[in-house]
């Protein structure tokens, strides 16, 4: 069991680092369309000319679907593992402290798997979401105010930044706790980080599908 928590600590630290490093580079949007256009291309001729273009990218993305693959493994076979040392539920139930996002943590986790690969078919690969022609590769403005004027996606993006919020608030203090980084007094403190800092990731992303939503981006 505590090989697993190490195991969906260490992804998290990935996951979060790439959570973390994506808003940044969506917030670009705030810019101009040159700029973030820009930056889409830089993620794909970075480490050019040892490696060929997109080369880099795709090793990122094979890292991070290990990473995910690993962390959804962990958590299911520490719930089946959870589930088969208390088969019966208690008679009687005490009250204990925890949070809304521990206890949701299985349905935000569920909720952010649906939004991966809807995410990937949507703006990565424009499959879905768009009118025949409307996706131009490299032209994330463009698409992104294409995609956030449909406001049902927009809507959906929200709700997922919001699962993504209780599921980085309560797994970034649990992560910290399993790599040995928790202690009684800096507890509340540890608490707080993984709050404000989830919060700060959901404003971040939700931004866009808003500023598309009010007009604020055209």
């Amino acid at each position: 069991m505590i090989g697993k928590k190490i195991v969906m600590a260490a992804t998290g630290v990935v996951l979060i680092g790439f959570v973390i490093a994506h808003m940044v580079g969506n917030l670009k949007m705030f810019a101009n369309p040159s700029e973030i256009n820009a930056y889409s291309r830089f993620l794909r001729e970075v480490g050019s000319p040892a490696l060929s273009y997109g080369e880099l990218l795709w090793i990122v993305r094979i890292v991070l679907l290990i990473c995910v693959s690993l962390h959804i493994t962990a958590a299911v076979q520490l719930t089946r593992m959870n589930w088969a040392a208390r088969p019966v539920n208690y008679s009687v139930k005490r009250d204990i402290e925890t949070t809304w996002a521990a206890h949701l943590m299985r349905w935000s986790g569920l909720l952010l798997i649906v939004f991966i690969i809807f995410h990937l078919l949507h703006l990565t690969r424009g499959v879905v979401g768009f009118k025949a022609g409307q996706f131009k590769h490299l032209a994330v403005y463009q698409n992104v105010l294409a995609a956030f004027s449909v406001w049902p996606i927009s809507v959906f993006y929200i709700v997922a930044m919001a699962a993504l919020c209780l599921h980085l608030s309560h797994g970034i203090w649990s992560m910290l706790q399993t790599l040995g980084w928790g202690t009684a007094q800096n507890e509340p403190t540890l608490r707080i980080v993984s709050r404000v800092l989830a919060v700060v990731v959901f404003l971040g992303f939700s931004s866009i599908p808003v500023a598309v939503m009010a007009g604020w981006l055209h």
